[in-house]
């Protein structure tokens, strides 16, 4: 009769689990089926009406983990991992022996099956309570011992890590059951804070429990009619009743340091239950102790806050807020996290003894506190930001611009970035966002540098080294959107990390629920879409701000899609979208000018490309905002006029009073020009854009008409030294190569020069950056021309951007005596509008007053400089070793029949890589090694007279 009570005991249980076996109490040596409730766990396949539910599954082996020998990638629709629905809920997955189904060798040992299931395309999913793995124990043969009642959750080593949360004076009906395979029972007891309460010999032990409040901690032990002893544990977790106690005054959400041995924490949360604070000082066990006061402000403005004392001075500390007894975040104003899934890839060279994360004690990103911290002593008082109308911004990934993506490698670049006459740098994300390889638009936490980067001391110690040379640092801030990892996004979601549920008081619910993934209130939306006019949100934003100027002296922000600052349902439509709204204006400057008050000569910079209506109120309130010239600069570069008008770049052309646009002929979401110049390049006779040489001459064509008009620029990564890997090279946002070897090319080097050279001329005379300057362009044929005239000297500049030799009305505004800037000479001139002619891609720059000229020979493209001849060379390629791909540059001296063929270490031919005549010139050639093996191979140049041939590696 005990086995049959069992039976009914288990099936009771089965019933109330995510996942059960069927036959149950199945053992890793038996056939089964495996039965998901989709009501349990986070319900998050509930009422799923499809029949493509699959299970993402691996197995627990003893000694190596879970998510052992899992059968398919994610994405993947493997047929054996369909599962089958059996009823209103119900689905059933077909395992039959574990070891076959997984391919698991028989002399390892399976404890445990791990699931996440999914829809086909990876919408929905159903997890474990809290968005949790699914973990199915399997049983053993002999005796073992379980709770049915509160459930044993032992995920983090320790029940009490995980309790079952009750409150105060509720009766609780604790249940213990013995699973017997091939024994018999003797005896089970269970234990309440280690003193036996009750026992039975039968396989079900029911006990009312009325517990006082704090942590009841339960132990039931059997042993079985041979003497073998089994036992588990769970946890009960009885809360007290939560009162109002107000915070100390000026206590702020975050953390706050009460002294060498003290830290405040508080939590914005309300609409919430309870919450814990869980960390190291508690060895992350739920504890009475750490249970958090409430301080109800008002219905949005409810914190969660505790003291914590008796810390260790300097000592840093991990932790989390524990919210509802489920779900675990770290404190979302934290200025470090802990995280699983990327600090071990984080370098020791770049972060010293980062602190481990306490895996098997919790999960999910954990904050860090750390009293008695040594302050940084800045070295900047009297540094004074450049001018806004002033900036010359060196947009940087610092990922891809030095090799060991640190912050510490960035300060010893500035002299690089001083000479060349850089006056800000705008670094590309650096808060903590999801993954170490990314451009840093996926954030999660917003007051932490992201440790990939290196210490936050040392991202003080660069903007500090910057400021010394006089060079701001803009910081690319996003605030249109977070990610799921982000504590604000998890605190009120519908999932583990998203979509935000419609209590999210910080970002906006997914506006078309009937269309597949997150739909935000506007086109090009990714992460989840903030909600700019909730007050939460704003207060939010404006800390943020403040804090990175407080605390790490930035200079300003450039926002990152700022046109999505708006509540307006526009779904996919981008015109409507990109016309005038006056709340996104409202919007935008309520924000700044809370910045504003307290940082007034903060920059604003927003990325926009709104109706020029609303950019104009915006320029005129203050802000800066991007001006994206790519297209036509390239269309210049490449020698293609028919689109090429760039004067759209200038303020005043767009009817602005302020010099309130940064214009950019490259940027991180833009190609690159020179890319463009070397594939798609126009050409005429012997002239062709495609030759390396002459497309580095067409960028420095272009930089003359871009650097010379006032108002801010920017600057995109390399690009000074022509650099010429695409966009989409390695994926849009993968790494790309750093070429830092460029500065050992002579015509990559002269590039470099010449802006360098622009920027001085900028710099020191006014027509070029005073926005009082008066301009007229006349810009939209092959020959283009720049008019200035200011106090200090006029110019004018004309340039050819055809393929082809051409005249060109200079329209000097007055006779007398000009000055070419890059060749020091001088023209005397009697007629204003007498014709001169211009080879393809010359240019000059003319000024009526004698300026010192640049370094000699730095522009080759001049109409009467003759062309040096170029000789026959193979470079050797690079990366060398590589993989997948390389690049091989080479030189042509005359015009010749061009063959360049692989070949493996048996002199066999592999590849022609080019087998066709070339001009003389300088050519590139990207060779994808997708379906070779690794080795050393062999590549060899034939052209008229030379042949060279050189070594390569390729190492998979």
């Amino acid at each position: 009769m005990k086995h049959f009570i069992l039976f009914f005991a288990l099936y009771a249980y089965a019933a109330a689990q995510v996942v059960y076996t069927d036959p149950p109490q199945a053992t890793a040596n038996d056939t089964f089926d495996v039965i998901f409730d989709a009501t349990q766990g986070d319900g998050g396949l509930k009422d799923y009406s499809g029949s493509d539910v699959y299970a993402h599954t691996g197995v627990t082996i003893e000694g190596e983990g879970p998510w052992q020998y899992v059968i398919a990638n994610w994405s993947t629709n493997l047929s054996k991992a369909k599962l089958t629905k059996i009823g209103t809920n119900l689905w059933k997955l077909h395992i039959g022996d574990p070891y076959n189904y997984y391919g698991v060798s028989r002399d390892k040992k399976i404890t445990q099956l791990c699931f996440v299931f999914r829809n086909g395309n990876g919408s929905r999913t159903g997890r474990d309570t809290g968005g949790a793995d699914i973990f199915l124990d399997l049983f053993e043969p002999g005796l073992t011992m379980t709770f049915n009642t509160p459930q044993s959750d032992d995920s983090f080593g320790d029940p009490r890590r995980s309790p079952v949360f009750i409150s105060e004076g509720q009766t609780y009906q604790i249940e213990t059951a013995a699973v017997i395979k091939g024994t018999q029972l003797d005896k089970q007891v269970l234990y309440i804070n280690n003193i036996p309460v009750d026992s039975t010999d039968q396989d079900t032990l029911r006990y009312s429990f009325t517990p006082a409040a704090g942590m009841a901690y339960l132990m039931s032990v059997g042993t079985d009619t041979a003497g073998a002893r089994d036992t588990t544990y769970a946890a009960l977790m009885v809360n007290s009743p939560v009162e109002n106690v107000n915070r100390p005054q000026g206590t702020l959400d975050g953390i706050t340091y009460t002294g060498a041995t003290g830290a405040r924490l508080s939590l914005l949360a309300p609409g919430k239950q309870f919450v814990y604070v869980i960390g190291d000082f508690n060895d992350w066990r739920v504890d009475a102790a750490y249970a958090m006061q409430k301080d109800s402000v008002d219905e949005q403005h409810v914190h969660w806050w505790l003291d914590i004392d008796n810390l260790s001075p300097g000592t840093e500390y991990a932790f989390q807020y524990l919210v509802d007894g489920t779900l675990r975040i770290a404190d979302p104003f934290t200025d470090k996290i802990l995280d699983p899934w990327n600090d071990s890839y984080i370098p020791e060279s770049v972060y010293p003894n980062l602190k481990t994360y306490p895996e098997g004690k919790t999960e999910q990103a954990v904050a860090v506190l750390q009293t008695a911290q040594t302050a940084y002593t800045w070295h900047d008082d009297n540094y004074v930001p450049p001018d806004k109308h002033e900036l010359i911004v060196y947009e940087l990934l610092v990922r891809d611009f030095v090799s060991d993506h640190g912050f510490a490698t960035i300060a010893d670049s500035l002299d690089y970035l001083q000479n060349l006459g850089i006056n800000a740098i705008e670094l590309m994300p650096i808060n903590e966002f999801e993954g170490n390889e990314s451009w840093g638009y996926n954030p999660s936490f917003y007051f932490a540098p992201d440790k990939y980067y290196g210490p936050k001391k040392v991202l003080k110690a660069l903007i500090d080294s910057c400021h010394a040379r006089g060079m701001a640092v803009i910081q690319d801030m996003v605030l249109n959107h977070s990610f799921g990892q982000s504590p604000l996004v998890r605190l009120y979601a519908d999932g583990t990390y998203g979509p935000p549920s419609p209590d999210n008081p910080w970002y906006n619910p997914d506006m078309n629920p009937n269309q597949d993934g997150y739909q935000g209130p506007h086109p090009f939306g990714v992460g989840y879409d903030f909600n700019h006019e909730s007050i939460l949100t704003q207060e939010f934003v404006d800390r943020v701000l403040d804090y990175w100027i407080t605390e790490y002296h930035i200079d300003g922000f450039r926002f990152d899609l700022s046109k999505g600052f708006t509540q307006k349902n526009t779904g996919d439509d981008v015109s409507a979208w990109s016309a005038f709204d006056g709340s996104r204006i409202n919007i935008l400057k309520r924000m700044a000018d809370a910045l504003w008050a307290k940082h007034p000569d903060a920059y604003v910079i927003l990325e926009h490309f709104a109706d020029n209506s609303e950019e104009t109120i915006l320029a005129d309130y203050g802000m800066l905002l991007w001006g994206n010239l790519n297209y036509n600069y390239n269309e210049a570069t490449m020698g293609w006029n028919n689109n090429s008008d760039f004067s759209w770049g200038y303020f005043k052309e767009r009817g602005w009073s302020q010099a309130g646009l940064v214009t950019y002929m490259e940027s991180h979401d833009e190609e690159r020009l020179m890319y463009k110049n070397l594939q798609y390049g126009n050409s005429s006779g012997d002239y062709s854009v495609k030759d390396l040489s002459t497309a580095l001459d067409r960028v420095k064509l272009a930089a003359a008409f871009f650097l010379t008009l006032p108002g801010p620029k920017m600057i995109w990564q390399f690009g000074e030294l022509g650099y010429d890997f695409s966009i989409e090279y390695n994926g849009r946002t993968g790494n790309k190569p750093i070429r830092w070897d460029y500065l050992q090319d002579n015509d990559r080097k002269r590039l470099y020069k010449t802006f360098a050279a622009l920027l001085k001329l900028r710099r020191e005379n006014p027509a070029f950056h005073s926005p009082g300057a008066s301009v007229s362009q006349a810009l939209s044929g092959a020959m283009k021309r720049i008019i200035i005239r200011n106090y200090d000297l006029n110019a004018t500049i004309i340039g050819n951007f055809g393929v082809s030799s051409g005249q060109i009305d200079p329209a000097f505004p007055s006779t007398g005596v000009w000055y070419d800037y890059f060749s020091g000479d001088s023209l005397t001139v009697n007629d204003v509008n007498a014709l001169q002619t211009l080879d393809a891609g010359a240019f000059h720059i003319y000024t009526n007053k004698k300026l010192p000229a640049p370094e000699a020979g730095l522009v080759t493209a001049l109409a009467s400089r003759p062309v040096t001849p170029l000789s026959f060379k193979l470079d050797q390629n690079y990366p060398n070793p590589f993989n997948p791909a390389t690049t091989i540059y080479y030189t042509i001296g005359e015009q010749s029949r061009v063959v360049l063929t692989l070949y493996d270490v048996n002199g066999r031919r592999m590849a022609t890589l080019v087998n066709r005549h070339q001009n003389a010139g300088r050519y590139k050639v990207i060779w994808f090694a997708d379906n070779l093996a690794s080795g050393v191979y062999f590549y060899t140049l034939q052209a008229g007279p030379f042949t060279a041939t050189r070594k390569m590696i390729l190492l998979r």
